[in-house]
């Protein structure tokens, strides 16, 4: 990779908008890809924005990515206006949803979204304020000597 500068950009996503579910973590797998990140990282980076991307879409009213990508590292803040989480370790949880069943219906909700975000990080933190909404940040290394 031969990037010298930081790299940023921010998508608003909307609650409930699954027509553009997954076009802004699209739009930054093209963008790592294009910089000539390895696949692995890309990958990485994907699954972790999708799912951050798609908790916001489930289960919020509204929320903002933002991406820094410099050339250390990749770091990905999701906030949200939602309804936040008031058990972040039962949240974390593999299977655990708490997913309309409307939502599961359409083949989303399953669990795995913020445990795979977790998984796909280097560094992975979640705050949460019930009734006012979620942020969680996360850091993919590029070079090994970085962290939040």
């Amino acid at each position: 990779m031969t990037q010298k500068k930081n790299i940023e950009g921010s998508f608003h996503l909307t609650g409930g908008d699954f027509t553009n579910a997954g076009g802004a973590s699209s739009e930054v797998k093209s963008l790592l890809t294009n910089l000539g990140i390895a696949p692995e990282i890309v990958r990485r980076a994907a699954i972790a924005t999708f799912e951050g991307e798609m908790n916001v879409i489930i289960h919020a009213v509204a929320g903002v990515m933002h991406y820094l990508v410099t050339p250390e590292h990749i770091r990905v803040t999701l906030n949200d206006m939602g309804p936040g989480i008031p058990d972040i370790e039962q949240a974390m949880q593999e299977g655990y949803s708490t997913a309309p069943d409307w939502v599961r219906e359409m083949g989303w909700g399953a669990g795995m979204g913020l445990p795979n975000m977790k998984k796909n990080a280097d560094e992975f933190r979640i705050d949460s304020i019930v009734g006012e909404g979620t942020t969680v940040e996360i850091l993919i290394k590029i070079k090994e000597d970085e962290s939040l």
